[in-house]
């Protein structure tokens, strides 16, 4: 017997995309093999001319066009749609759940603090599944008795560096501080780089979250994105499973599925309390961004225009850790990112945190962690899924 035809269409220039065909390729691996008609393609490339024409028994597409959702549909063959993108396409959809996308965000962000918040999407009507994102956002922010700030975009579509000077005056606007929820990492990524250019401190004044886990584009961003890990996988197996059963002749059970997200994965770009307290929300800036420079805490507090001993109290009042000990930890956070990130050698590493002697900070991390620079880095190679990139037990501030 001959094994099946799949033709899948997704595209390999976003971490989403590579997400779902490793899910595609467990499931095939599995319960395969398949005849795996693919080639690498970016989201939005045009129906492959070959289409109209395959006598294939299966597809799975991520369908971004009403011309892509046409010309598989009229091959006749069983279809699934990865994307969700359009509406009425008559095609089995597999995606992610939104509503638990939001709520996620939402405890993540009043966890820490927060009590004022915004959402940065996609122009509406380009794509129904942000267009829910956004709208579930505001709702949620609504029904607990808060307003949330949406950038609005323009009526005609602008250039990159038009639309980062739009982003630019709306986030200097907005009331801070501010949790920031963006449609996906790509809308994330334009965020906090607009935030740079602005000067806004982040996640000081802008706590930014963003959607899918990409961690070229959240490693690329200064600081680096949070985002919530959808597990792309697990709707790519999900979906071949679904094509599996279509290509037996079953009719779907449910021609709308949507799956749970996995969690969030903490990077710098929310890592912070919110707090109103100016003074302190200053103190707390300097001892992360000066953690890694000979700069002491009594040095850092000399920037507060309070006394040194009311400095003191006010930020042992608002804050469970001391602040020398505060610096400590965001340096090791520091390390870790370092240590997981790049593959600078370790003695490279300590000269970056402000030790002198390599010897002097294996010895203060193993301390800390219980395992070396080189351990941690090869039991962190695999990527992250809940936790953040950051020290073990390392409260944030």
């Amino acid at each position: 017997m001959n094994p099946p035809q799949v033709a899948i269409l997704v595209e390999t220039s976003r971490e989403y995309g590579r997400g779902l065909l490793r899910g595609i390729m467990r499931y095939q691996q599995e319960h395969g093999p398949w005849s795996v008609f693919f080639t690498p393609q970016g989201l939005n490339e045009p129906p492959p001319p070959w289409l109209a024409r395959w006598k294939g028994d299966g597809i799975l597409a991520r369908i971004n066009s009403p011309q892509m959702a046409q010309t598989i549909l009229k091959t006749g063959l069983p279809a699934i749609d990865l994307r969700g993108a359009l509406y009425r396409t008559n095609l089995p959809v597999i995606g992610i759940d939104n509503r638990r996308i939001i709520q996620m965000a939402m405890e993540h962000f009043l966890a820490r603090g927060f009590r004022r918040f915004a959402f940065c999407g996609t122009p509406p009507g380009e794509h129904r599944y942000q267009d829910e994102r956004c709208d579930v956002f505001m709702q949620s922010v609504r029904a607990l008795g808060m307003e949330c700030a949406v950038f609005e975009h323009p009526k005609r579509a602008v250039s990159w560096e038009q639309d980062q000077r739009n982003l630019m005056r709306w986030l200097s606007r907005l009331p801070k501080p501010v949790a920031l929820m963006t449609c996906h990492d790509d809308r994330g990524q334009q965020v906090l780089n607009a935030c740079l250019r602005a000067h806004i401190p982040v996640p000081d004044q802008i706590a930014v979250l963003g959607v899918d886990n990409d961690e070229f584009l959240g490693n690329l961003c200064t600081p680096p994105l949070s985002s919530v890990d959808v597990d792309a996988s697990q709707i790519g197996y999900a979906a071949a499973a679904m094509l599996e059963a279509l290509m037996r002749g079953e009719a779907p059970r449910d021609p709308w599925v949507l799956l749970p997200p996995r969690g969030i994965v903490e990077r710098r770009s929310t890592s912070v309390l919110a707090i109103e307290d100016t003074h302190m929300a200053l103190a707390a800036r300097v001892l992360r961004e000066n953690a890694c420079s000979p700069l002491t805490v009594q040095e850092a507090f000399r920037q507060i225009p309070l006394s040194r001993s009311a400095a003191y109290r006010r930020y042992r009042k608002l804050f469970p850790t001391p602040p020398k000990r505060q610096q400590f930890l965001e340096r090791m956070a520091r390390a870790c990112e370092l240590l997981t990130e790049t593959t600078l050698p370790v003695a490279e590493v300590a000269r970056k945190l402000g030790y002198q002697e390599s010897k002097y900070f294996i010895a203060v991390f193993r301390a800390h962690t219980g395992t070396t620079p080189l351990q941690y880095r090869k039991k962190s190679a695999p990527k992250p899924h809940r936790s953040a990139q950051a020290a073990p037990n390392s409260p944030r501030v």
